[in-house]
């Protein structure tokens, strides 16, 4: 029995109990972790000091943004042509195209799951912001995943500079042509088949 224990002045079923307080210095660091929490809520990056948690989601949420894009709004036909004139952006497109197109594309662009990327013909344009949107966006109804969402924006432009290179290579055994063709023109085209494909 503490010194300072107070004997209650009452009782339960013929006890009495004593007053027992907690001591004083784990009383006063309740109280701290009561004052910490305010500063906990608004700042938990830098108690106090730092950007606070609303502010960092937002920077971390536009560098992702930055290096994630979403729409091929941000993009012009020409910017996107010129994608393919950039050997270094080319290359390393070259090498997002062998590690996630190939499968349905083929290594030489002939299309296998996918479209043939080498001919005249697009489901989805043949435009440069069309086909950019094809790859940002993707085409799940055919199993194309938005890419986008997956790929920093140097790769997606690199990838999109690399198709457009494709163009006119004239692969061996193509698959037949698909969707409308661009340019078009008024020669007679091949009928399009009734399948669809992803670009």
């Amino acid at each position: 029995m503490a010194d300072n224990d107070k004997l209650l002045d009452h009782a339960y079923d013929g006890i009495q109990e004593f007053d027992n307080p907690l001591p004083t210095w784990w009383k006063w660091i309740f109280y701290a972790t009561i004052l910490v929490v305010p500063i906990y809520y608004w700042d938990p990056m830098g108690i106090g000091v730092g950007p606070g948690k609303e502010k960092a989601y937002k920077q971390q949420m536009a560098a992702f943004n930055a290096a994630h894009p979403k729409t091929a709004g941000a993009y012009t036909d020409d910017q996107i042509a010129a994608f393919a004139g950039d050997p270094a952006k080319v290359e390393a497109g070259k090498a997002v195209y062998t590690r996630h197109c190939v499968a349905c594309h083929r290594p030489d662009g002939g299309g296998q799951i996918g479209p043939n990327l080498t001919d005249d013909f697009w489901i989805h344009g043949g435009r440069p912001t069309e086909i950019m949107k094809t790859v940002v966006e993707g085409v799940l109804a055919k199993g194309m995943p938005p890419w986008g969402k997956m790929l920093k924006s140097d790769e997606v432009e690199g990838v999109v500079g690399y198709v457009q290179t494709l163009h006119g290579t004239n692969p061996a055994n193509p698959k037949a042509p698909e969707g409308a063709k661009y340019p078009a023109d008024s020669a007679a085209a091949p009928a399009a088949t009734p399948q669809t494909k992803g670009m």
